[in-house]
């Protein structure tokens, strides 16, 4: 598509060892648009937090890259979080910073 923002990503399901990730935000349109979020990752029952997914890509021409999602909570460790997605090229825009781990 020429222009339009893309979708954010799902948040990753509960488990009961490990939860899922979240997925990945969508990116946006070649010409305008921003890039999706990253969903959230799902919850650890007894381990691991799912990792959050990664933001969508901005714009080529104009547009925001995605936050990144955070990561899910866990009994042994937190999920990651994604990282931000890439800004459009044409007036570089900042692309958002990496979310940290979840406690």
């Amino acid at each position: 598509m020429l222009s339009g923002n893309g979708g954010d990503g799902g948040t990753g399901g509960y488990g009961n060892n490990n939860g899922g990730s979240g997925g990945a935000g969508g990116n946006a349109g070649w010409l305008a648009g921003d890039g999706g979020n990253g969903g959230t990752g799902g919850v650890g029952g007894t381990t691991n937090g799912g990792s959050g997914g990664d933001g969508g890509s901005g714009a080529w021409f104009s547009g925001n890259g995605g936050a990144g999602g955070a990561g899910g909570q866990g009994i042994a460790n937190g999920g990651d979080g994604g990282a931000g997605g890439n800004a459009g090229h044409f007036f570089d825009r900042a692309a958002p910073a990496a979310v940290a781990e979840s406690g």
